[in-house]
């Protein structure tokens, strides 16, 4: 874990907020979300990062994503790492407050101050959740990976399917159903046009009918990243009925 918080805090640069498409489905406006405050961390460490969770804070990290993929990266992209801190009350609230399957694909605006209760603002921006690591007998935040998500990059993201239209669908209907064969597709996402979700409409399949990756309708500016995008994502399956052995 503590290969996460290596690194210094960085140059400072001021990042643009992105908008989303209406065409998608995706995020509520950044105004129905709490702005993540955070302060730097001058020092790092196990001991330092529980002295932290024991005050009401939770460490965390913010990087061009490249850093954390391996990709490509430049000197911008390595002084805008930054380890941090931020509130537990705070994140605690903005995890309540989005379905948790959809975290890691909604961005959230971020500002980082001089200290704890600051007015001095020293970077902002929109980021996104890429690891939420969590305490596996108690489930309470551990430590935070955060990706800056500024207009005019591109971020890979793991998109949740949501599939509707079940109520009117032919084939369950029929008494077939739905088998969900990709919870999530991925894709290489402008920062501007993340969804938090993509629906998928099922509500004129029958039985024997699937949908398939390349099938999905997305926002055109999202390339999916999959080797063979004729692998489908849903099928009618026909009810299987169990034989007595009655005669």
């Amino acid at each position: 874990m503590s290969r996460w918080w290596g690194g210094e805090a960085g140059r400072l640069r001021t990042a643009v907020l992105n908008t989303r498409s209406s065409s998608l489905s995706s995020s509520p406006p950044a105004a129905a979300y709490h702005t993540i405050q955070a302060i730097p961390r001058e020092c790092t460490g196990s001991k330092i990062s529980a002295r932290d969770r024991a005050q009401g804070r939770i460490p965390a990290v913010v990087f061009a994503q490249q850093l954390f993929t391996g990709g490509k990266i430049d000197g911008r992209s390595v002084s805008r790492k930054h380890i941090l801190t931020t509130e537990r009350k705070q994140i605690q609230a903005i995890l309540k407050s989005v379905q948790p399957e959809f975290i890691c694909s909604t961005t959230f605006p971020l500002q980082i101050r001089a200290g704890s209760g600051s007015s001095v603002l020293l970077e902002s921006g929109k980021v996104l959740p890429l690891k939420i690591h969590r305490d596996p007998e108690t489930g309470k935040v551990l430590n935070l990976v955060f990706a800056w998500a500024d207009e005019g990059s591109e971020l890979k993201v793991d998109v949740p399917l949501v599939f509707k239209g079940e109520d009117v669908c032919p084939g369950i209907k029929k008494g077939g159903n739905l088998n969900r064969i990709r919870p999530s597709l991925k894709f290489l996402c402008p920062a501007e046009h993340i969804p938090s979700k993509i629906e998928v409409d099922v509500s004129n399949l029958d039985i024997g009918d699937r949908i398939l990756m390349h099938e999905v309708e997305v926002h055109p500016s999202l390339k999916l990243l999959s080797r063979n995008e004729t692998m489908p994502v849903c099928k009618i399956n026909a009810a299987k009925f169990e034989e007595s052995g009655e005669v």
